[in-house]
């Protein structure tokens, strides 16, 4: 068990015949308690700033301990976020990879109509051109018929159709008085 300063204090020593200066030793103890009190006030302190440095130490270690978590945590959501946009951005890529696609098909889709229909179209006009050169050649052919000149030869007095038509008159009325 250590020595407190009232145990200096307290310590009485045996006298014997030519012993040491009582006044000189009790002098020096004084010297010693005062030393040792003021050691032991020095002791306390840095076992207080000791236990209040601990605590503190305690405190920042605690402080890094959740700092390294929420910095572990930070970077996995990172890498999530990251993942997440990278699946979004080829999900996106995806969709508007089929959106060409689809698009340049229904563009493939309608220049082959457009095609079909310009082809059909050719042929159309070819018909028709076809048959309308022939309907311009049956036409001259009329024109330069021969029958023209035998219809400009023709001569025929219209007073004979106006009594062809007469006789037409009256043999229906002969007819129809009979019955």
């Amino acid at each position: 068990m250590p020595l407190t300063p009232l145990d200096i204090h307290n310590k009485e020593f045996t006298r014997g015949f030519r012993g040491y200066d009582e006044d000189e030793v009790n002098e020096f103890l004084d010297q010693i308690i005062k030393d040792f009190e003021l050691l032991l006030r020095e002791k306390k302190e840095l076992e207080e700033k000791y236990s209040q440095l601990t605590d503190r130490l305690g405190h920042f270690t605690n402080i890094e301990e959740t700092l390294n978590k929420s910095i572990v945590i930070a970077q996995e959501a990172g890498e999530e976020v990251k993942r997440n946009s990278q699946k979004e951005a080829k999900l996106i890529v995806k969709e508007a990879e089929k959106n060409a696609d689809r698009i340049v098909n229904e563009a493939l889709g309608k220049a082959r109509r457009i095609a079909f229909d310009i082809e059909d179209l050719k042929k159309q006009s070819k018909v028709f051109r076809t048959r309308f050169k022939m309907l311009i050649e049956a036409q001259l052919d009329l024109i330069e018929n021969d029958d023209w000149d035998e219809l400009l030869d023709y001569e025929k007095d219209a007073t004979d159709f106006i009594s062809v038509k007469d006789e037409e008159n009256e043999s229906r009325s002969v007819s129809s008085s009979r019955s």
